[in-house]
């Protein structure tokens, strides 16, 4: 007997949900009244919370800090160092108002509050006392612009000194290059600002911060016309916020405050600087760079006293660390190649009875000196000759014209039609006389170099790489070097294939991102001199000469990571600078002066694309719109590390050209020369046409039969076959023509840039000493 069971309903899945009431975590009114039973006042009372445990690692975390505080208060104590002071760099952003002027008229707000104290380079220490910190103010004497540089790299901070008349033209190249570099934590003040009516001053400031909003939008300008703002402003470059610049604080880092040299032997002798040491911990076994003059090796490291005691005497230094020669950085910049390095050992019987096959064979095929068993494989097998006949004379004459073609292939350009120049209006009521003496100031072989040089560029920005094919010389010997490529980007190019003599001279690493971590990590376990010390160091081998020639430039003294006095490649992405675009294009392998990092050089580049790939193709010319990638053989220099570039010009004079960053150090860098070799339509039959103009005989055609063509208007194709003995052929493509494109086949060859580096960079006054002597 079957029973029956009650039937119940059982909701489905589109039964309506209603949502819950929201009374958030507050408490409502009607139960803080049955709480509280009437007392107001207890509404306000905040609820005490429980302490919260912290977690495991919050607590290893904690005890780290407590440990770390407690060693660093244990080796003050011990050593008795103090903290550096404010290192604060004063630079004026217009040529009437005067640095020094600035400095006297801030320090006397400051009345009997502060002691000031100066040293024998120029730097004034100042101590309040009331803000309970120290300052060292530091300017330049000079308008160098690489002065100033030097400077900002070791400064904690910088004041801008504004004028209400606005900023100048050497103010904006100021303001950029030292962005471009890496800037310090700012302060911008306005000196006249008690010149202006009390009811203009605030529009004045506006104005001057709308000038600078291009390049500090967020800095506030601050004045000195009331008392006491001389104190405002030592308290706001003690309590601000500092800005790190990564470059700088990885290293550690000196300006001299006091200066000795002692020549020790004809021609060199012994620099020694006393100055706070910033950064990181100095070891004696290191090596220092002064920018401008080189790499030097230090012998010994003293504890000098404070210098706001005043006390500098001799008896007052205590020796903290002397050099050891085996520990000590060597200063070997190049790897000394051996020539003996590529020479074979003696062969065995069985090499022995191969070579003698080979040479008894009829027919082979001869190699050009430097070609890669790649570059072989593109003669011909009908092209073979007989090894016991003339025709190696014939190659060995098809060598000696490829070479001499090659010697004067930086010259490539496209002859062809005159551009047309356009001309101003000239004055035409000058007298004779004064246009006379204007000729004299011309330089004719100048001005005919620039334009040939402007004509160069338009060429390349209109039409990029293209090139005519010679008359006088068969395009297989004039392009022997090159070759063609199915995909830049897919096709195969040993990086280590056909390398100069140069390359045997630079040291590369297997894992560079590796050796860089290991570096970095090292600076942590560095024993020497500590950050915050005040010390003096004893610089060997110094020039004689270097000393004597320095005018009013700041010395400033770098320690260097490991590896970074070796020669390397470099290669640095760089742009035009906006606010100063130049219509100038720079050419490949012309000479530029380098400030990369804290280093500054003379090299000669070569420039190729900022693109994604393992080739990248060489750029002729760096036009004023575009990025580029610079490559030259320079020591190495962990990045991130910033990189601006100068143009020097006859005058003595440098202008910024470009500004960027050190993108990699990597000797693998495949940069690829193309030359675009072009050809017109005779005959047009829909997918296949006859070319000609490309070659003008037909042995170059049937050379260079393997590589792919392509047109303008994207077909691509092929030779099949050479037309006649005038360089006429036929060629094939993928789909239909049209009578006005343009047939085009690229050749490529791999460039290296040239080996010229020269560290020791002075200025125009230094330089025609230096040249007379």
């Amino acid at each position: 007997m079957q029973i029956e069971t009650a039937h119940e309903h059982r909701p489905g899945p589109l039964k309506q949900q209603n949502k819950k009431h929201k009374h958030g975590r507050h408490k409502s009114k009607g139960t803080l009244e049955k709480l509280n039973k009437g007392r107001v006042m207890s509404i306000l009372r905040p609820h005490s919370r429980k302490k919260q445990e912290l977690s495991r690692e919050e607590k290893r975390n904690q005890a780290a800090q407590l440990r770390k505080q407690k060693r660093f208060e244990f080796l003050q104590k011990r050593r008795g160092l103090c903290e550096a002071p404010f290192l604060t760099a004063v630079v004026p952003l217009h040529s009437s108002i005067s640095a020094t002027n600035s400095l006297t008229k801030v320090l006397e707000d400051l009345g009997n509050e502060a002691v000031v104290t100066k040293t024998s380079e120029g730097q004034c220490h100042v101590e309040i006392s009331r803000l309970k910190h120290r300052f060292t103010l530091a300017s330049t004497k000079g308008d160098n612009l690489f002065d100033t540089l030097d400077l900002l790299k070791v400064a904690d901070t910088v004041i801008f000194l504004t004028s209400v008349n606005g900023l100048d033209e050497d103010a904006e190249i100021m303001l950029t290059t030292a962005i471009s570099q890496g800037i310090p934590t700012t302060v911008i003040v306005c000196i006249d600002l008690d010149t202006v009516p009390p009811k203009r001053r605030q529009e004045a400031k506006t104005n001057i911060q709308k000038d600078l909003e291009r390049w500090l939008p967020e800095e506030k300008v601050h004045g000195l016309e009331k008392n006491g703002d001389g104190m405002m402003l030592f308290r706001r470059v003690a309590n601000q916020k500092q800005r790190h610049v990564i470059q700088r604080d990885r290293r550690p880092h000196l300006l001299a405050e006091h200066v000795e040299f002692i020549e020790t032997s004809p021609g060199n002798g012994t620099l020694k600087v006393i100055g706070y040491l910033r950064g990181q911990t100095l070891s004696v076994n290191s090596l220092i760079h002064i920018p401008g003059w080189g790499d030097f090796k230090m012998s010994r490291i003293e504890l000098a006293p404070d210098s706001f005691s005043g006390d500098q005497d001799q008896d007052s230094f205590r020796l903290l660390e002397v050099a050891d020669p085996t520990k000590q950085e060597s200063l070997e910049r190049e790897n000394i190649p051996d020539p003996m390095d590529a020479e074979q050992t003696w062969p065995t019987d069985e090499e022995i009875a191969t070579a003698e096959e080979d040479r008894k064979s009829k027919k082979g095929k001869i190699v050009p000196h430097g070609w890669s068993d790649y570059q072989a494989a593109w003669i011909p097998d009908e092209d073979a000759i007989d090894l016991d006949g003339s025709d190696g004379e014939e190659l060995n004459e098809d060598a000696k014209m490829d070479a001499k073609s090659e010697g004067s292939s930086d010259c490539e350009s496209d002859q062809g039609d005159e551009d047309e120049m356009e001309t101003g209006s000239i004055m035409t009521e000058v007298p004779y006389e004064s246009a006379e003496k204007y000729d004299k100031d011309i330089d004719a072989a100048e001005e005919e170099a620039t334009l040939k040089k402007l004509k160069e560029a338009r060429d390349d920005k209109e039409f990029p790489d293209e090139m005519d094919t010679p008359l006088d010389l068969a395009a297989r010997q004039r392009f022997m070097r090159y070759r063609g490529l199915s995909s830049f980007r897919t096709s195969p190019w040993d990086p280590k294939e056909n390398l100069p003599l140069d390359y045997a001279r630079i040291f590369q690493f297997q894992n560079f991102d590796r050796t860089r971590k290991y570096v970095l990590k090292s600076i942590e376990e560095t024993s020497g001199a500590l950050a915050g010390s005040y010390i003096r160091i004893h610089i060997a081998d110094v020039p004689t000469y270097l000393y004597r020639l320095r005018e009013e430039q700041p010395i400033v003294v770098y320690g260097m990571l490991q590896h970074e006095q070796k020669m390397s490649v470099l290669n640095m992405m760089l742009k035009r600078p906006v606010a100063l675009v130049s219509e100038e294009a720079i050419k490949s392998k012309e000479r530029l002066l380098f400030q990369c990092g804290y280093r500054r050089f003379r090299a000669q580049p070569i420039f190729s694309q900022h693109t994604k790939g393992n080739k990248f193709k060489y750029e002729r010319f760096f036009q004023p719109d575009s990025t580029v990638v610079a490559t030259v053989y320079a020591p190495i220099i962990f990045p991130p590390c910033s990189v601006l570039v100068f143009k020097e010009n006859k005058d003595g004079t440098s202008s910024l050209v470009a500004t960027g960053s050190l993108m990699s150090v990597d000797p693998n860098r495949i940069t690829l020369k193309r030359v675009v070799l072009s050809g017109h339509m005779y005959k047009v039959n829909k997918r296949s046409a006859v070319v000609r103009f490309m070659f003008f005989n037909r042995e170059d055609i049937e050379w260079f039969k393997p590589i792919e063509l392509h047109t303008k208007y994207g077909r691509r194709g092929h030779i099949k076959e050479p037309l006649g003995t005038h360089g006429h052929m036929k060629c094939v493509f993928n789909g239909q023509l049209k009578s006005q494109d343009t047939v085009l086949l690229n050749l490529y060859k791999r460039v290296f840039p040239k080996w010229n580096y020269d560290p020791c960079v002075t200025f125009s006054k230094v330089e025609e000493e230096g040249e007379n002597k």
